[in-house]
């Protein structure tokens, strides 16, 4: 299992939008194969600055996401609300941390 982290920065007078896009990906993202489940996070300091988190089987399932037209059509919809260019990380857990060195 991978998790893929999306930082993203919004005109501020454009996060309401955002969330209305993200709102009506977010099932069908969730429900994509390989993909586990995606959720939206908003930094608390800096209202315009939101994250997705998602859980996908491995790279191959993520790709093949990227590669589909729910993520162009979505990403078409997003990248004209930024203020800045997005970050993304895909990372996999690497311990609980309990008695691990």
């Amino acid at each position: 299992m991978i998790r893929r982290i999306v930082k993203m920065s919004f005109r501020h007078d454009e996060t309401e939008t955002f969330r209305a896009v993200f709102a009506e990906a977010q099932p069908r993202i969730s429900s994509f194969p390989g993909c586990h489940g995606v959720e939206l996070l908003q930094d608390i300091l800096h209202p315009h600055i939101f994250f997705t988190f998602s859980v996908w089987d491995d790279h191959e399932a993520l790709e093949r996401y990227r590669a589909s037209e729910l993520f162009n059509t979505t990403w078409a919809k997003t990248k004209v609300l930024f203020n800045d260019k997005p970050e993304a990380w895909s990372v996999v857990g690497v311990g609980s941390g309990k008695g691990e060195k």
